[in-house]
């Protein structure tokens, strides 16, 4: 997936300072004059008057002069995958030699497939960029000039764009909770007569029923008319939910990774059986993008787990907005479970009516530095423990353990649920 943005231009004024072969020319000529002097050798004043001219219209090559690097505003790709961002340097205003030079950025491989300098044309270079992680990755040039003398340089770092690398997903289709779903149709199957295509009962005909719906070989058996009924398929409303909290050094923090390919897998999944899919950050600085369908919605709803782009709203408080959570919709939740407010606003959500799965993306204790096998047990009983207290409230919460996919640890989730009743 390659995806480019219109193009994005950065203008700065440099800032002149003496070049080397102002060094170079201040080295020969002021000790042959210093010579002359103190010789009284008027040769050598004459081989130093040349360089002291020079020398002295230095400070005239140091005029106002204006660059503008032109380069791709936002590049998207997935993980090593390889893009080509091409910038280029120009002169807006005065007179100078330009050369780009490629700046290391860390995290992603580059590499220069062509280079040329502003001899006859604008200075511009191709890169191709890959990177093995997902992420925001901001690439800067380097723009040395040279005036048009020689005798001043000016060096600047500017933006020639940025990279957005989305996550790898596991293509996995995964089994969404068992819920009433919207009157909508989709592609899960539920217990309700209506349209569909799998057999539910054969029933007596009734007026109004279509003619395309009698079974003729149990009307013929029977003698009279029997039409047959089918179980219909809907579309759910789900809300990936992603805990941006600050956590502490060590499994909480890399528990991060967890939750971002956690989120990319649900939505691809839901938005691949033509569901409704939005998201909400809560935490660090909470953010939702509007629920929607279609291919594009994967990429803001990545964009909005990675906070970049423009397309989220930005929010206030603890809690999940209800303009982010249609009624009736399926939370999947991503969260180390440390963070109080994140578990205020599950069982917010589950007095709201919603079915509110949460994927315990923490891996052992919390600590960097391990833990006697007592103090471990302790936690591991407390952690479950608190299984057991959000089950209560009816927030069923799956651990993630290593070595297994998402989609073989949703089929842990019970079936049946306590209905809530909500207030409409």
């Amino acid at each position: 997936m390659k995806h480019r943005d219109l193009s994005a231009a950065t203008e700065t004024e440099l800032r002149w300072r003496p070049a080397p072969l102002v060094f170079m020319l201040a080295a020969v000529s002021v000790p042959a004059l210093v010579a002359a002097v103190m010789l009284g050798q008027w040769q050598l004043v004459v081989f130093a008057a040349p360089m002291l001219g020079v020398l002295a219209t230095a400070p005239l090559q140091q005029s106002r002069t204006r660059i503008q690097v032109d380069g791709v505003g936002v590049l998207r790709c997935f993980e090593t995958e390889e893009v080509v961002l091409t910038a280029g340097a120009f002169v807006e205003s005065g007179h100078a030699l330009l050369r780009l030079h490629s700046q290391p950025v860390r995290g992603m491989e580059m590499r220069v497939e062509e280079s040329f300098d502003s001899g006859t044309s604008p200075a511009g270079m191709r890169l191709a960029l890959s990177a093995s992680r997902w992420g925001r990755y901001p690439v800067p040039v380097r723009v040395t000039a040279l005036s048009p003398a020689g005798l001043a340089v000016a060096s600047v770092q500017l933006p020639a764009g940025q990279v957005y690398v989305y996550p790898i997903t596991d293509p996995q289709r995964m089994r969404l909770p068992r819920t009433e779903l919207p009157e909508r149709i989709g592609s899960h199957l539920t217990r309700r007569h209506g349209p569909g295509v799998e057999f539910a009962d054969v029933r007596a005909y009734a007026p109004g029923d279509q003619l395309r719906t009698v079974n003729w070989a149990v009307s013929a058996r029977r003698g009279r008319l029997f039409v047959t009924e089918r179980f219909t398929n809907r579309a759910a409303d789900v809300v990936v939910l992603v805990d941006t909290s600050m956590q502490a050094p060590g499994p909480a923090s890399d528990s991060l990774e967890l939750s971002v390919r956690g989120a990319a897998q649900v939505a691809q999944s839901a938005l691949q059986a033509g569901d409704r899919t939005a998201v909400v950050c809560l935490g660090n600085s909470p953010r939702w993008l509007r629920p929607d369908i279609g291919r594009r919605q994967f990429y803001r709803i990545v964009d909005t787990v990675l906070d970049v782009g423009d397309e989220h709203i930005a929010i206030s408080g603890s809690l999940a907005p209800h303009a982010g959570v249609p009624i009736g919709a399926v939370v999947v939740a991503f969260s180390t479970l440390l963070d109080t407010q994140f578990a205020l606003a599950l069982i917010d959500l589950r007095k709201r009516g919603h079915v509110v799965v949460v994927v315990d993306v923490l891996r052992g204790p919390p600590f960097r530095d391990g833990l006697d096998s007592t103090l471990a047990r302790m936690w591991q009983l407390e952690r479950t423990a608190m299984y057991r207290d959000m089950s209560t409230v009816g927030v069923d919460i799956v651990p993630w353990p290593e070595d297994t996919r998402l989609d073989q640890i949703m089929r842990l989730l019970p079936q049946q649920r306590r209905t809530v009743r909500v207030r409409r």
